[in-house]
């Protein structure tokens, strides 16, 4: 490692000025203190070796060593010892220095060969720091580019699933606007169920699911036959029938679309009755989806005050009494008091 930059420190004048021109000789560039304080006040990552003689004054070589590791120093500490120290050395192992030599210097192959095992060990420090920083980098930089295309799909597949609900929604309002009498059901079903939601404090994921499966509620109407729907009498046994399948089949369709799974199960309930004699599961109250019984009264509203061939429509106070009167049986009493509460103070 030539040019490699060392720092020595002994208060000896003529083992400092030795040891520096030997160091000088070998190529190394050399920067010398007489004491460890000295040492302490110009170390920095430039330096790739450290000789510390053991006692010197101001600041011996122990309490240099301990000072540089409270700094978290990781250039190798060489500690120079006189013949009868070995104690002294294996003290300087214990804090941490990478080796020791004895003084004066006599065998300069020795000499040179731990000066370059030192400067080696910093040369592998230093790569190994290179190599972890470099990772590091990596990991932040690959995590930031999966953080940006999970954004991108997560945009994509809510972008697929509306998609998706306003395709089945429109499918639905085109069913609607083909009898005057349920032309914009589905929209006014939706936003009563909004108020209704937002009154009872639905979280935002909540409202969120309440709202889509309002808008998709009727999607098993699709597949009944209109004149059903739309006939101004009583229906046969086989027509009721096929109309009181209609949630079933509601969930049927949209059950391969697993993002729509709860939906599903709204839609499939929004015909029972808290008392369990609605359809098609004849399902009781603790039974049912709580986002279920918010969808039923919204959408029984609905069908009390707007025009149906088959009937005549009810007044706004008209449809609140049948929500009372109906209320622990049909509807769900907390859900019957918010919307009627939200209707009246309109």
């Amino acid at each position: 490692m030539d040019c490699a930059k060392i720092l020595i420190a002994d208060d000896d004048n003529l083992v400092r000025e030795a040891i520096q021109k030997i160091l000088e000789i070998f190529g190394y560039q050399v920067v010398a203190v007489a004491n460890g304080k000295e040492a302490c006040d110009i170390i920095d990552e430039t330096f790739s070796t450290i000789i510390l003689d053991i006692n010197m004054p101001i600041m011996d070589g122990f309490a240099t060593l301990e000072e540089l590791n409270h700094r978290n120093n990781t250039i190798p500490v060489l500690f120079l010892t006189g013949a009868g120290s070995m104690d002294y050395a294996m003290r300087a192992i214990n804090l941490g220095a990478y080796d020791f030599l004895t003084k004066p210097i006599t065998d300069l192959e020795l000499f040179s060969m731990k000066i370059k095992q030192a400067l080696e060990k910093r040369m592998y420090i230093l790569m190994h720091k290179a190599y972890e920083e470099n990772l590091e980098f990596e990991v932040k930089s690959k995590t930031k580019e999966l953080v940006s295309k999970n954004k991108l799909l997560d945009n994509y597949s809510r972008q697929l699933e509306e998609n998706t609900i306003n395709t089945i929604a429109t499918l639905q309002i085109a069913l609607e606007e083909k009898d005057p009498y349920t032309a914009g059901h589905t929209k006014r079903v939706t936003e009563y169920g909004k108020m209704i939601g937002q009154g009872l404090g639905l979280s935002n994921l909540e409202l969120h699911t309440l709202i889509c499966a309002c808008q998709i509620h009727d999607v098993g109407k699709l597949v009944i036959d209109v004149s059903c729907i739309q006939k101004p009498g009583p229906l046969s046994v086989e027509e009721w029938d096929r109309v009181t399948h209609h949630p079933e089949i509601g969930q049927n369709i949209i059950q391969p679309l697993q993002f729509l799974t709860r939906e599903g199960t709204i839609v499939c309930q929004h015909h029972e009755r808290v008392d369990g004699t609605g359809y098609p599961g004849r399902l009781r109250g603790d039974q049912l989806d709580p986002l279920s019984k918010i969808l039923t009264v919204a959408d029984s509203f609905d069908a009390m005050t707007s025009k149906r061939s088959y009937k005549v429509n009810k007044s706004m106070e008209e449809a609140i009494e049948e929500l009372y009167n109906c209320s622990g049986t049909q509807f769900d009493p907390e859900v019957v008091a918010m919307f009627t509460k939200i209707l009246r103070n309109q």
